[in-house]
């Protein structure tokens, strides 16, 4: 055979290896009213008022084949074997008027670490994304999600299956399955979940346990055969090697940066960024609030066989609400500081990072007296708050209360944070007068504006929830 032969034949082998675009099926119709327990509606669909904010949510299911992978830790990895077949959902929420999109999607990798799929960044940004007019799309990539649906409505979501008929049950197609929900965004094959809305830059996305596979999809798969324009690593995952062409964003806690990002940071780049958000824990009141609504409509199914945190010592999964028996960490749960200010402008610069080329403000890392091992230890004043570095948002700045990202006791305590409040006595001695509260909520909010760590409309909410506290009346 002629080399030129040879090497085409060499070329369209390789490119075998790679997962096609799927093929796309649906909207898969609702054959009951959401909160029906026949279950006839997308498991987790969004309990936001949708319609009223020009937003319309829809299911598909998705199929192709996927291949594993040999991935090293911070390298290009390599194609063990290819031509497995899967079958899962994804779930869209997108305006409804296709003018009112602006052309970015984000393409979230679901967690399963409460035996069942959540998609956490929804949760945290659903505001922002609608107001701002993105496309959310959330993929069930691993077996955990897809077996956790089967338990919740077999009639909807027994044909789905990412094991390859139960021969591969350790989650290692499913770097190809989530890139697959990527390139079915920008190439549609079957049925356009987009509805001709033709997208200029698909954006990825995951919180803790799906960070972490994000982060070894970034290092060892994306390289092969890139899809996506920008990632965002949200509370974990390993260093990012400082080659790829991509702009990547981590985004840390405190709590994360105590469990093991503090270990693992490295300088900014022309490519990569990293913020850390003083005083907050691995999920906090936002998205508490909005998963426990969800739970008492849907329930909480776990997967045969899974070990979410609630079978660990009692104690609900660091993404669930505490149980209704009270709670049992040694400190109350959960961090007031809200996180998803300062993720909604990460988000806002990564869109005109990657579409003009202009680049976001740094951010000081969080102070710490020591990186660990085991843990990193934050450097805390007098109260127990942060110190000092980091993004230091009014609630942690002008404080009313300990926030932070550490608590203790049995199952996840540890990454719960805590929020304990100041007893009337110190909030007098700090803030004798209203007014002088306000105006030091007022100056923190507008630099952490002008830095451009949050954005106004949330900069506008702070200080009016200010002036609407009693901190400091008489």
């Amino acid at each position: 055979m002629p080399r030129r032969s040879c090497l085409i034949a060499a070329l369209l082998s390789a490119a075998s290896l790679f997962a096609a675009n799927p093929v796309v099926t649906g909207p898969v119709v609702s054959t009951t009213a959401p909160g029906d327990p026949r279950h006839g509606y997308p498991f987790f669909s969004s309990m936001d008022d949708l319609k009223g904010r020009g937003y319309v949510e829809q299911e598909y299911f998705f199929s192709g084949t996927a291949n594993r992978y040999d991935t090293p830790e911070g390298a290009t990895g390599k194609v063990i074997d290819g031509d497995h077949k899967y079958r899962t959902r994804l779930v869209v929420r997108k305006p409804a008027d296709p003018k009112k999109f602006n052309g970015t999607v984000i393409v979230e990798w679901n967690n399963v670490t409460a035996g069942h799929d959540q998609d956490i960044d929804w949760y945290q940004i659903h505001d922002y994304l609608m107001r701002s007019g993105y496309v959310w799309v959330g993929v069930t990539p691993q077996r955990i999600g897809v077996e956790a649906l089967k338990v919740w409505s077999k009639d909807r979501y027994g044909s789905l299956d990412v094991s390859a008929d139960g021969t591969i049950m350790n989650d290692a197609l499913s770097y190809d399955i989530f890139a697959d929900a990527g390139r079915a965004a920008r190439q549609p094959h079957g049925a356009d979940f987009l509805a001709g809305m033709k997208p200029q830059r698909v954006f990825a996305t995951g919180h803790s346990q799906s960070a972490v596979r994000l982060a070894s999809y970034l290092n060892s798969v994306h390289p092969l055969d890139p899809v996506f324009d920008a990632v965002i690593v949200h509370g974990g995952g390993s260093k990012i090697r400082t080659d790829l062409k991509i702009k990547v964003w981590k985004l840390s806690s405190e709590t994360d940066v105590i469990i093991g990002q503090a270990a693992a940071r490295q300088p900014d780049t022309d490519n990569f960024r990293s913020w850390e958000v003083a005083g907050d824990s691995h999920v906090d009141t936002q998205f508490i609030a909005g998963r426990s609504r969800l739970v008492q409509r849907d329930g909480n199914p776990v997967a045969p066989g899974a070990t979410p945190g609630a079978a660990r010592g009692g104690r609900a999964t660091p993404a669930a609400p505490v149980a209704a028996g009270g709670n049992p960490c040694d400190q109350p749960t959960y961090s007031d500081v809200p996180f998803y200010q300062v993720m909604e402008a990460a988000l806002d610069h990564l869109v005109v990072w990657v579409k003009d080329g202009k680049a976001p403000p740094s951010a000081p890392p969080i102070d710490v007296a020591s990186t660990g091992p085991p843990r990193a230890v934050i450097a805390r004043d007098a109260a127990g708050n942060s110190s000092g570095g980091g993004i230091r948002l009014a609630a942690i700045a002008v404080p009313i209360a300990v926030n932070t990202g550490q608590n203790s006791g049995p199952g996840f305590c540890w990454l719960y944070g805590s929020h304990v409040d100041f007893d009337p006595a110190k909030i007098a001695l700090l803030y004798p007068k209203h007014a002088a509260y306000v105006a030091a909520v007022r100056e923190v909010t507008d630099k952490n504006l002008k830095a451009g760590y949050i954005l106004k409309p949330e900069a506008d909410a702070t200080i009016a929830a200010a002036e609407k506290s009693g901190i400091g009346a008489r």
